[in-house]
């Protein structure tokens, strides 16, 4: 269980935020300088360099995304102009990306980034540069809710990579790209020109996420735990009908893959600042009969939010960091492994301080949206464990601090069960490596944290 330090401060974390920024700023010049963008997109370290990995294009804009967020900390001008560089350059295909749900990745990451830096003012007031920005996020959220896959209950989800019959939980971190669509007065058309509410499917894909991915313990999850997380969901696509929970980087459907639960945390809790700023007339104009009002709206998912983030406190060592399944058959051999801070070199199963590293911006996002909704005690615990996760990432043994290592966060797991991940020489499982989204969200929970300590502007892409 994670033991919340409930007197740690934002601002008790800026020495290691500085040192942090510092560290980071030479790995990220040394990525961009070597990696040859024809080579496809850097996914996780062996032995300390990148390499790619070819099963879907989801990690580009976490590369070009760290170095905006490194000129928003910092204001060093040579990685905004890097970030815009490489936007221009490469990111263009991943707009119009058919073939993956991971459009909230790549393209909040940078276009969304980017314009989010000229609305706060931070680079100089651009008409055309900003359309530009705003065209590429638009299409980007219509091509994501073209992916589409209707269900016999009414509602409807962003199928995976997988296929059609494929419900992932990473993708509700993924569907801010369709928020932000919206937010700009975008829509999907459709056949006979049907106008496609992007709101709509923002809306059916976060209710079939949580009625089918996350399990409350109560109705059809009568047999299951409250927060707990399945990866995946499978569904007949004939008729639109569940069939079964599932798992592709999990140890089982009945276990928890502790990245899918991050993605699932992280992305309600977002997302909840987004219903902030919605009319509740637009959330009623929609009509789905599941989500009828705001309150309702923002009622499923605060239940969603807090189930799982229940279930990770209880379910993680000491210091917040999970190992990569909560039914990981090596768990076995390790009585009291819950009692006790995580450890990277066991011999028994790896531990994924990426997932971790998520789920921290998913507490501080979450109780800072409770606290300002009055909820002061609830919002307080979530707040702090973010902070205490915080505090662990940003030191010895997660924070990389050897130049020659070109990962800022280290002990990630891509896919243990196709063996991906380099186990070192004379260990037995993986370890000691990064990833490209875990270097990200390290990065933008160190801006985030930095905002908070400093009293800036709050880290958001919604307040257009």
């Amino acid at each position: 269980m994670i033991n919340t330090d409930m007197n740690l401060k934002p601002e008790h974390l800026q020495a290691s935020l500085d040192r942090f920024f510092g560290l980071s700023a030479a790995k990220i010049r040394a990525l961009y300088a070597r990696w040859n963008p024809s080579e496809g997109t850097p996914v996780f370290t062996i032995e300390g360099r990148y390499t790619s990995r070819g099963w879907t294009e989801w990690t580009q804009g976490f590369q070009f995304g760290n170095a905006v967020y490194q000129f928003d900390a910092t204001g060093d001008r040579q990685f905004l102009e890097m970030g815009r560089r490489a936007t221009v350059d490469v990111m263009a295909s991943h707009v119009s990306h058919i073939g993956v749900h991971d459009h909230g990745f790549n393209n909040v990451s940078t276009y969304g980034n980017l314009l989010r830096l000229m609305r706060e003012g931070r680079i100089a007031e651009d008409e055309w540069e900003r359309e530009f920005y705003k065209l590429a996020i638009k299409i980007s959220g219509a091509v994501q809710a073209a992916r589409w896959t209707p269900t016999a209950d009414g509602l409807g989800f962003i199928h995976s990579f997988n296929g059609p019959h494929s419900l992932f939980s990473d993708t509700i971190r993924s569907l801010r790209v369709l928020a932000l669509g919206h937010q700009l007065g975008h829509v999907l058309m459709g056949e006979q020109d049907r106008k496609i509410s992007l709101l709509l499917r923002f809306l059916q894909h976060a209710e079939a996420t949580a009625r089918y991915n996350v399990y409350f313990g109560t109705g059809r999850d009568r047999y299951d735990v409250r927060g707990r997380v399945v990866h995946e969901s499978i569904f007949n696509v004939h008729n639109g009908v569940y069939r079964c929970p599932s798992t592709q980087q999990g140890y089982a459907p009945f276990s928890t893959w502790t990245r899918g639960l991050a993605w699932i945390l992280s992305g309600y809790a977002e997302e909840l600042e987004f219903l902030t700023g919605i009319n509740a007339g637009e959330i009623a104009a929609v009509g789905l009969p599941d989500l009828p009002t705001k309150e309702a709206t923002v009622a499923r998912f605060l239940e969603t939010a807090q189930a799982v983030a229940d279930f990770f406190i209880e379910n993680t060592p000491t210091d917040g960091v999970p190992y990569w399944d909560t039914g990981a058959p090596g768990l076995a051999e390790m009585p009291g492994y819950l009692s006790r801070p995580a450890d990277p070199y066991n011999e028994y199963e790896p531990v994924d301080s990426s997932a971790a590293a998520i789920c921290a911006q998913g507490y501080l996002r979450l109780g800072q949206f409770l606290k300002h909704r009055g909820e002061a005690d609830t919002g307080a615990r979530y707040l702090q464990t973010g902070l205490t996760i915080a505090r662990t990432l940003f030191a010895e043994p997660y924070l990389s601090t050897d130049p020659a290592h070109e990962g800022m966060l280290l002990h990630s797991i891509y896919h243990q069960p196709n063996a991906w991940d380099h186990v070192p020489k004379g260990r037995k499982v993986a370890g000691g490596e990064s990833c490209m989204w875990g270097d990200y969200h390290l990065m933008e929970l160190a801006v985030y944290l930095q905002r908070l300590a400093s009293g800036e502007p709050y880290l958001t892409f919604f307040a257009i």
